[in-house]
């Protein structure tokens, strides 16, 4: 990798940017790593080698980052969540400080200065620390969400059972909440709570805190933080082809999925008169209950618009018999898609999401009115602020079972239709 910039001029300093191996957390990373290149860093994008399981990670040579991947390859077997947990940590905080140990007694090769990782991954700050090399955590979730399990870590707030359904929760400077806008923990939530919570380590000795968001959208609690920590919104992180368009070639993440078939798709959405399509995703991770497939496809099944639906290969054993042969005058069953491209197309009307915060921050950059349906984590308090804070979608009513139910998705569907 040349150590100069585009233009010629010589590149300052070597940051290594330190992704955690999920997509929702790769794709805002990626984009921080462009921006900080075109500024003339040089720049180490950093993951583990279980990201290419089912990712290609392509960037424009242009930017003239360099890939490297480690090792997370455990051999004890993994038993538990908690398991999968203590192993990555202890097999990867030993391969980054390799990768570290490499970099620094490399000849021709400029030691890093400065490691930005993953928050979920603080004991990172441990391995440069004891290098000599400073660090900064980069959240991948809103500061609003960030805020309330910061105080969870703190100690100074606990969240409510689920069932315990607590009105007028206060937790400055954020609007009252109910239960059901706190982040929720259906698996296994003790050992959740505290992966999520862990995070929060790094607050204390960071000089930097990153967060994917912008002042604009999280104003009160962007300030809050900010009086006491050294808080840095860098989002909407996405591709600037979407924003500003600074970033020359910058169209896509940089992540491609295998067998994945774009033209099908858009081939399909060009067919369709402007905004007549439902687009449904609900992201890379979250498993669906089988009556919740059922009642999405009901739902889909008697709308009057057209729909593409996004679900995985194992997901859509979950369909309805004949769902796909019945549905396909007017609808599309993909395994995955570009969200961005799809978002961005004149047909889709509106996007129904489990509001992750990827997704989330898609829509609204590229203004598309959600239909939200959260799952766990920090799903259900996005989908708060989707529907009463920034009121650019409406948030379905689940039943006592957690489902959304075709009537409540319907209903749901009318209000955004109709202009919020």
């Amino acid at each position: 990798m040349s150590n100069t910039t585009a233009n010629g001029g010589r590149r300052s300093s070597h940051v290594v940017l330190f992704a955690y191996p999920k997509q929702g957390h790769l794709s805002p990373m990626l984009q921080f790593a462009k921006r900080l290149a075109s500024k003339g860093l040089r720049i180490t994008f950093l993951t583990t080698t279980s990201a290419t399981k089912s990712l290609e990670i392509d960037l424009p040579a242009s930017y003239q980052i360099d890939l490297r991947f480690i090792s997370d390859v455990r051999t004890e077997p993994i038993l538990s969540l908690k398991d999968e947990h203590e192993s990555f940590e202890a097999v990867v905080s030993k391969s980054f400080g390799d990768f570290i140990d490499g970099t620094l007694r490399s000849s021709g090769y400029d030691p890093p200065r400065f490691v930005v990782f993953d928050s979920v991954m603080p004991w990172a700050m441990d391995v440069a620390r004891v290098r000599g090399i400073g660090s900064a955590p980069f959240f991948t979730e809103s500061c609003v969400v960030n805020h309330i399990l910061n105080q969870v870590y703190k100690g100074s707030f606990s969240i409510p059972p689920v069932e315990n359904v607590a009105a007028g929760i206060s937790i400055p400077p954020l609007p009252v909440l109910q239960t059901e806008d706190l982040p929720y923990f259906s698996y296994e939530p003790e050992l959740v709570l505290k992966f999520m919570t862990d995070q929060f380590s790094s607050f204390k000795n960071a000089k930097w805190i990153f967060v994917n968001t912008f002042d604009q959208l999280e104003m009160k609690v962007v300030n809050w933080m900010t009086q006491k920590w050294p808080i840095k919104t860098i989002g909407p992180s996405i591709p600037s082809a979407y924003l500003d368009g600074r970033l020359k070639d910058d169209k896509t993440y940089g992540l491609n999925h295998q067998n994945l078939n774009n033209c099908k798709i858009f081939q399909w959405l060009n067919s369709k008169e402007i905004a007549s399509v439902i687009y449904i995703s609900f992201g890379s991770l979250v498993i669906l209950p089988d009556e919740q497939v059922n009642e999405l496809a009901s739902f889909l099944k008697n709308t009057n618009l057209s729909f593409l639906w996004v679900l995985r290969e194992s997901e859509q054993e979950k369909l309805p018999n004949n769902f796909v042969q019945q549905t396909s005058h007017k609808g599309l069953v993909v395994k995955w898609c570009c969200q961005l491209q799809v978002l961005s197309h004149k047909a889709v009307s509106c996007f129904v999401t489990h509001c992750g915060w990827n997704s989330t921050i898609e829509a609204l950059s590229l203004g598309v009115p959600m239909v939200a349906v959260p799952q766990w984590i920090d799903q259900t308090t996005n989908a708060k602020f989707i529907a009463d804070v920034w009121k650019v979608g409406a948030r379905v009513k689940m039943n006592d079972k957690g489902i959304a139910t075709k009537l409540e998705l319907e209903a749901s569907l009318r209000h955004v239709s109709q202009g919020l």
